[in-house]
């Protein structure tokens, strides 16, 4: 999995979302973050809600009376997981029925992608008109069945919601050249500072890469230190647009709940941190952990993880299905051409090997990987259909079932 991530940050400029603790360091039990918590740990309870900072065991109600005070708080997410968006759903609904006025912030869009939202909460737009036209198989990579939930239950509540994140281009330009090389209104989405220095955030960005992975092995300090500083204007630019959009749409109860990759939230160190040193309201996390990972119980937690823990039941694999290739998309003339087969997937049980140019998928046309998770997304679990591809040059047409990984 870290392998599979780290090769879509270099060829596309994207960063950390989420990922399991399989690194050289246990990423869910590191003694950083805050320093009266750090030398503690917590148990994970399924279905049950851990305020870390009181060490206290709490219903979703509770969580949300906890949060009375709060103006910002961060979720963590596997964007995978549907136990995650569930967790996700929960939050939003126990702050909506505490009375709260509750905004989404969303990391999947930009900032300049806002139009869509609106006409999606206010009602100008079906489902697959907002599929569709707001990009959300440009911007995003996951199958939309993950968020439908959460974003009809906005629509009936009226819970407007917000493009917190930097376009893909600024990400790009600040791991290139760094955040001087912004212009003005670019930049104006930013916090005034900016911390690329902290030590415990560059140690966890680490973590997460397995020792083990080559192409890890390979990237010199300076790459990797590109690559952070991109992660950090991801957390300072979702964290900034969200206070920006609850300051000035929502009123005096008002909460925003911001939706992203668990790595911008572990620890406090990510969005948390780079948003506390520029708001004065009162800034609070929480992180979904699944019991068990591989069939193993998770835990104990360092209690300086995030201030809320989940516990949501373990899974294998992705929740919905995915093709399980990797394509060469920006970094190639050949855009649907393979780079990489996940060994269990449904392509590899197909026969698709590497240097494969993806043709069609049942009938559709890919020629990027927009195509492709777009079409992927009208598949169920168990469905067949043909995935036409070119090998060496030559047409080849191969049957293809979406089953998940048999676990392990």
């Amino acid at each position: 999995m870290a392998h599979e991530v780290l090769k879509k940050i270099v060829a596309a400029g994207w960063l950390l979302a989420s990922l399991p603790a399989t690194a050289a360091e246990n990423v869910l039990d590191l003694p950083i973050g805050d320093p009266a918590r750090a030398g503690r740990e917590v148990a994970v309870t399924l279905d049950g809600v851990v305020d870390t900072r009181a060490g206290e065991l709490i219903t979703p109600a509770e969580f949300a009376k906890r949060l009375a005070n709060t103006r910002v708080l961060f979720v963590g997410e596997e964007h995978t997981t549907p136990e995650f968006h569930d967790v996700e759903l929960a939050a939003i609904k126990a702050l909506h029925e505490a009375g709260r006025e509750v905004l989404i912030g969303l990391e999947m869009y930009p900032y300049d992608r806002q139009a869509p939202l609106d006409e999606w909460i206010d009602g100008k737009l079906t489902e697959k008109g907002f599929v569709d036209l707001s990009g959300w198989y440009v911007y995003w990579s996951h199958h939309w069945g993950y968020y439908r939930d959460i974003f009809q239950y906005a629509r009936e509540q009226g819970l407007r919601m917000y493009g917190v994140n930097l376009p893909r281009a600024a990400v790009d330009l600040v791991r290139a050249k760094g955040f001087d090389a912004l212009d003005p209104e670019t930049r104006a989405h930013l916090p005034p500072k900016i911390d690329v220095a902290n030590a415990e955030h560059r140690r966890l960005f680490r973590a997460y890469f397995s020792d083990e992975d080559a192409l890890h092995s390979q990237m010199s300090d300076a790459a990797l230190d590109s690559l952070h500083r991109a992660q950090v204007a991801w957390d300072a630019s979702m964290g900034w647009n969200a206070a920006q959009a609850l300051e000035k749409h929502g009123g005096k109860n008002a909460i925003i709940v911001i939706f992203i990759g668990a790595g911008h939230v572990a620890y406090n160190l990510g969005g948390v941190h780079q948003l506390e040193a520029n708001y004065d309201g009162e800034v609070r996390s929480l992180i979904p952990v699944p019991v068990r990972v591989a069939g193993k119980p998770v835990g104990p937690v360092r209690a300086s993880y995030a201030d809320f823990i989940w516990g949501v039941p373990g899974r294998d694999g992705p929740g919905l299905p995915v093709l399980g290739v990797s394509l060469a998309g920006r970094i190639g003339k050949e855009p649907s051409k393979v780079i990489q087969v996940d060994k269990d997937g449904s392509a590899a049980k197909a026969g698709v090997k590497v240097g494969d140019v993806i043709v069609r998928l049942g009938g559709t046309a890919i020629g990027s990987t927009t195509d492709l998770q777009r079409t992927t997304g009208n598949y169920a679990w168990g469905d067949g259909t043909k995935l036409e591809i070119r090998r060496d040059g030559q047409p080849m047409t191969l049957d293809l079932v979406f089953r998940r990984p048999t676990p392990k």
